[in-house]
């Protein structure tokens, strides 16, 4: 019996926590890889944490769209140190022992921080549209009334809304192994290690999944299509263009984030046969968005540059 386990009803085991073994068969080697993923972490905290502030500061950028890029950031960096620092402290300290409650608020806090991108991600799409197909009501629509409740209908829709997928995965027995083939708690790799019947967590994930993330996904499509639709009715090219290019941005973010998920789903499928891949491209999905999406904004987005440069570079002339 180990330490991690008590005698449940005399003939077997119950779990008192979880061990995360990190990345399945390279577990001799991981420890290499925590230095692109800190120096991913910090990068993410710190360019986010940059956008954040240059937005705050400046006030040529208080408006709707960066106003949601803000908020983007902030979940970003929430997501980012839900998972990371408990990966490094695997690799680097050997700290693989997570408790129950600690377990389960972490599959929580991803479900709640991915959604919230999602939701965010619809946000942005329908500020596109509506400046974009309506362009002379966007001042009367998307105002910051409009952000500050679309905001709180976000955090209240997710943070409610995935409540049941940790309350089911807490409600399972698990009396037997309690080593987990992963570098966090993610939902099915925890409920894979229940002794009784763990349908119930597979079909609420897949409804909320599909009530949430497949939601936003359609009316994103959506925006996209009335944008597409409207900019090909313009007669000048010129004009289309730069109607396209204040959307490129937010395109190259949504394609990457929901093209990762699908991989993710399609790779679990596989997961027995090549238990590495889905690990390994779950743990990426959370770390690699919130490093990328700053870096996509401030190549791409000439008022935050120009704005960056004038809250941390107040002496530098703007070309």
């Amino acid at each position: 019996m180990t330490p991690a386990t008590r005698l449940f009803n005399g003939s077997h085991f119950q779990v008192k926590k979880f061990i995360l073994m990190g990345l399945p068969g390279i577990h001799s080697w991981q420890h290499w890889l925590s230095l692109p993923l800190a120096l991913l972490y910090l990068s993410s905290i710190g360019a986010n944490l940059l956008i954040f502030i240059t937005i705050w500061k400046d006030p040529k950028l208080h408006q709707p769209m960066y106003r949601f890029l803000s908020i983007l950031s902030i979940m970003d960096m929430g997501l980012a140190t839900t998972i990371v620092p408990k990966i490094l402290a695997i690799f680097w300290l050997d700290a693989k022992a997570i408790s129950l409650p600690e377990c389960f608020a972490q599959i929580y806090a991803i479900h709640c921080f991915v959604c919230m991108e999602s939701g965010i991600f619809l946000c942005m799409a329908f500020d596109r549209y509506v400046a974009i197909c309506h362009p002379l009501r966007y001042p009367t629509i998307v105002t910051d009334s409009f952000v500050f409740k679309a905001t709180i209908f976000m955090v209240l829709r997710n943070g409610l809304g995935v409540i049941p997928v940790p309350v089911l995965a807490a409600q399972r027995d698990y009396c037997s192994s309690n080593e987990i083939e992963h570098c966090l708690c993610s939902n099915l790799g925890v409920t894979s290690l229940a002794c009784d019947d763990r349908r119930p967590n597979s079909i609420c994930q897949m409804i909320l999944a599909s009530l949430i993330m497949g939601v936003d996904l359609t009316l994103i499509i959506l925006s996209y299509v009335l944008i597409i639709w409207s900019v090909l009715k313009l007669n000048s090219a010129e004009a289309a263009s730069k109607a396209l290019s204040t959307c490129s941005s937010h395109l190259i973010l949504i394609l990457f984030f929901y093209t990762v998920i699908a991989v993710i789903f399609v790779t679990h499928l596989a997961g027995r046969k090549y238990p590495l891949i889905p690990v390994l491209f779950n743990v990426l999905h959370n770390i690699i968005p919130p490093a990328l999406n700053p870096i996509v904004y401030a190549f791409r987005t000439q008022d935050l540059r120009l704005g960056f440069q004038k809250v941390f570079l107040p002496g530098k002339k703007s070309r």
